[in-house]
């Protein structure tokens, strides 16, 4: 990317325009079906006769056809609403993917790493930062991993049509392929390393956000437990103290009553 270039930032008309298309995908078969067959029953209920039944039938006939045709809008809308998330997602990872940003690749993310940022989110919005950052940089390096062994592939295939070919431009364009193909490695060992660096990482921030949360939740509890625990032998020594006066009242109101 050249430096010079602005980054790519989501903007206030990418938001609507993803509203609109998520709205409108599950909006379009309840209006094209609903509002016709609506106003058809509306209007029968002023008819008489053969007109009322008539649109009764048209409003019937109406729900049909235009339930059908809200589902195929509803799929045009989903699939070109996909092409243009993927061309936006492309956009921003071009020079790295932001913390902020994470929004728009959760179709890439894991289960376990959507769940797990739902639980932090509620507990620590701390946490919650510092999980969703170094959720970018392993979506960033995913990304960088799988169009580099793409390119590793496509330079390994040139290498080998390039080995039946005995020419001077040949053997220039091999020491070319084999210059790209060293820095395509190191960049590939690279982000595996940065992958393994942002997943151990992951686990750390989801470990200490249990620490904060289930762990002191579950300390609580075992404090008051061993406070009641400690409370335990004072409550039966109340107890027998009690049973004690019980007794000696009642033997004392038995003597009186011998006397």
């Amino acid at each position: 990317m050249n430096q010079l270039q602005p980054r790519y930032e989501i903007t206030r008309r990418d938001l609507a325009k993803d509203k609109v298309l998520k709205y409108g995908a599950w909006s379009a078969p309840l209006l094209l079906s609903a509002v016709p067959a609506v106003t058809l029953f509306v209007l029968s209920l002023f008819a008489s006769g053969a007109t009322t039944a008539m649109f009764v039938f048209l409003s019937l006939i109406s729900l049909f056809i235009g339930l059908i045709f809200g589902l195929m809008i509803t799929g045009g809308i989903f699939y070109y609403r996909s092409r243009w998330l993927a061309e936006v997602r492309e956009r921003l990872a071009v020079d790295g993917i932001k913390a902020s940003e994470v929004e728009w690749f959760k179709t890439e993310l894991k289960t376990a790493e959507k769940q797990s940022l739902k639980e932090i989110e509620k507990k620590d919005l701390l946490l919650a930062d510092a999980f969703r950052d170094t959720l970018a940089a392993r979506l960033t390096a995913t990304r960088i991993l799988k169009s580099t062994k793409l390119e590793l592939l496509l330079v390994q295939r040139r290498q080998n049509k390039l080995k039946y070919l005995k020419s001077e431009n040949s053997t220039n364009l091999q020491a070319d392929l084999k210059v790209d193909l060293e820095k395509l490695s190191k960049i590939k060992s690279e982000a595996e390393e940065m992958n393994i660096e942002a997943e151990t990482r992951l686990q750390m921030i989801e470990a200490a956000a249990r620490r904060g949360g289930t762990v002191a939740d579950n300390e609580l509890a075992l404090k008051k437990l061993s406070a009641r625990t400690a409370e335990l032998p004072l409550a039966l020594e109340s107890a027998k103290m009690e049973e004690e006066y019980r007794k000696e009242f009642e033997k004392e109101l038995e003597n009186r009553e011998v006397k």
